[in-house]
């Protein structure tokens, strides 16, 4: 598995590239923003761990970037960065990120993260369709069009997707879909799935009206 490591900081470069070795991965350094965006379009990469404050493009850029190409779109991205405000981590989880680490960081926590976002972007078993209203999400594919139009959703976008359509009727809190969706003790908080939810709504608007918000616990999907 290859993971694209965009980080300036040589000894915080190196140090992720060990751990990556350690399990199995394949990692490949880029030092700059337009670097780590060119070498992502030209080669197949599992994973991105992408600092925010990158020379020449920023984390940001790179990852509004990413999630423009429909190349790259479903690529999972990781953010490290130095800043653990609130608004920074909100903003990239906007612009299309999966996870977001702040330094410092556990490097064994980081490859669980990595290891937990790749295991998720996997294909499905079996030729599986799930449908709502001009929605068509292709478990096997890992493709999600909306009335014939393919629409490009991030690795995360897809589960949260792919989830909701399976548990259509239930009323999900924000706690089980963060333990089911994502896998783990995320530690960002519960916002990142209101977040994602929003990401969705803008993407497919047909989810505006079916996908109802149920006030201070979570979501329901109800029928098309």
């Amino acid at each position: 598995m290859r993971i694209l490591v965009a980080e300036d900081d040589r000894d915080i470069a190196d140090l992720i590239s060990h751990y990556l070795r350690k399990s199995g991965w394949s990692p490949h350094v880029a030092g700059a923003g337009d670097e780590a965006l060119a070498f992502a379009r030209r080669h197949p990469v599992d994973a991105i761990v992408l600092d925010l404050m990158l020379p020449g493009m920023d984390g940001l850029e790179v990852c509004r970037a990413l999630r423009a190409d429909r190349a790259t779109a479903a690529v999972p991205i990781i953010m490290l960065t130095a800043r653990a405000e609130e608004q920074d981590r909100i903003r990239g989880l906007e612009l299309g990120a999966d996870d977001y680490v702040a330094k410092p960081f556990s490097p064994n926590e980081l490859v669980a993260r990595i290891r937990a976002v790749t295991r998720r972007a996997g294909h499905g078993a079996g030729d599986k369709l799930l449908r709502f209203g001009p929605i068509v999400v292709d478990v096997e594919r890992h493709t999600v069009s909306n009335g014939g139009r393919d629409v490009a959703l991030t690795a995360k976008e897809f589960l949260l997707l792919q989830y909701l359509l399976q548990h259509r009727g239930r009323v999900l809190s924000r706690d089980l879909l963060l333990g089911d969706v994502w896998g783990y003790q995320y530690t960002g908080g519960t916002r990142t799935v209101d977040v994602h939810v929003r990401r969705l709504r803008q993407k497919l608007p047909s989810l505006v009206k079916g996908l109802t918000t149920v006030k201070q616990f979570g979501y329901k999907l109800g029928d098309d």
